[in-house]
């Protein structure tokens, strides 16, 4: 499996708070663009993988939500989170 237990624990100290840390926005923000990326690089091979496709839209909308509400309570939380990431400009 591409995201064993070893390299969640990895990202949740690089974007969380601790290796425990699940619940933090950044930490679910960076779990799901590690995802979004490897289903991505799937749907490039397997093109007519439909069930995948929806899965990717369905991870990008819940990314999406937990970024606005990140935006909407605090700001520079928000602003380090996409820098990190790369995620906008």
């Amino acid at each position: 499996m591409y995201l064993t237990s070893e390299n969640k624990k990895e990202i949740f100290k690089k974007y969380g708070k601790s290796e425990s840390d699940s619940g933090t926005a950044e930490a679910q923000i960076a779990l799901f663009t590690t995802r979004i990326n490897h289903l991505t690089e799937h749907l490039k091979v397997n093109k007519k993988d439909f069930n995948t496709e929806r899965s990717l839209v369905i991870m990008v909308g819940k990314r999406k939500k937990l970024l606005s509400y990140l935006e909407k309570t605090d700001i520079e939380r928000y602003r380090a989170i996409i820098k990190k990431l790369g995620l906008r400009k």
